[in-house]
């Protein structure tokens, strides 16, 4: 089986409330670091340490392509990372990759570069669902209490346990991505994660694997302290090990 992996990591962290001198520079939330090297990186080396990765496609900006191809290669990491140029949206930027990768792909990964605190045993376990179903997802079940709201008002309190909150890997098959992608380019529709762009063709039922509240999305100031901490914990449990 050839998995691949797409990691979009051309945004400009408008969330992460950076000026425009930090955006054009290494202070961008996918570059910011954690113990010394990048959040990105730490991402990729997750994807790295896991067997069914056969490469990995970056999709960054034209500006950041250079420099960040000379810190892999004094990474020298054992699976083949590619650099291709990202969009101006993620969903570009995914279209972007996706383009580079080989017919013969079976299937294909995609995470957010700032997730970089993603467990080995749940991209085992998305990949192998995705494998059996050709689509699948990590979600978590919220623990807040959900309401729909129209104008500032309550309209209806939604029942938690038929809701997921949306987290990265998400996987597909190849070629069902590739539709998926043509199709929104046909109807100009953009979305906000690629199975909402998958779900569209109604083809494939979208499985969900649950994940963990530890598998953070790095977008705002904050969420760097919480990083340093599970950062330190995990540097602690490979210790103990």
């Amino acid at each position: 089986m050839k998995v691949a992996v797409i990691l979009p990591a051309a945004g400009l962290g408008t969330r992460m409330g950076l000026n425009s001198a930090e955006k054009a520079g290494t202070s961008r939330k996918q570059f910011m670091l954690l113990d010394g090297s990048p959040i990105l990186l730490h991402t990729i080396r997750k994807f790295v340490a896991c067997p069914p990765i056969g490469e990995i496609v970056v999709a960054l900006r034209h500006e950041d392509m250079e420099w960040f191809d000379l810190l892999l290669r004094q990474e020298a990491l054992p699976t083949p990372v590619r650099l291709v140029e990202g969009g101006d949206s993620r969903q570009q930027s995914v279209q972007n990759a996706l383009a580079v990768l080989d017919a013969d792909t079976d299937l294909v990964v995609v995470h957010d570069a700032v997730r970089p605190f993603i467990d080995r045993s749940t991209i085992g376990q998305v990949i192998q669902e995705a494998a059996q179903c050709g689509a699948a997802i990590v979600g978590i079940v919220p623990v807040d209490t959900v309401k729909q709201v129209r104008k500032n008002k309550v309209h209806t309190t939604l029942p938690r346990e038929r809701l997921t909150l949306a987290q990265t890997p998400q996987v597909f098959r190849y070629a069902l991505l590739r539709q998926a992608f043509e199709k929104a380019r046909e109807d100009g529709f953009i979305a906000t994660d690629e199975s909402s762009l998958v779900e569209r063709l109604e083809e494939v039922e979208v499985s969900v694997v649950l994940g963990s509240d530890r598998n953070i999305k790095i977008t705002k100031p904050s969420d760097m302290d919480l990083a340093r901490l599970f950062l330190s914990e995990q540097a602690a449990q490979a210790k103990a090990v």
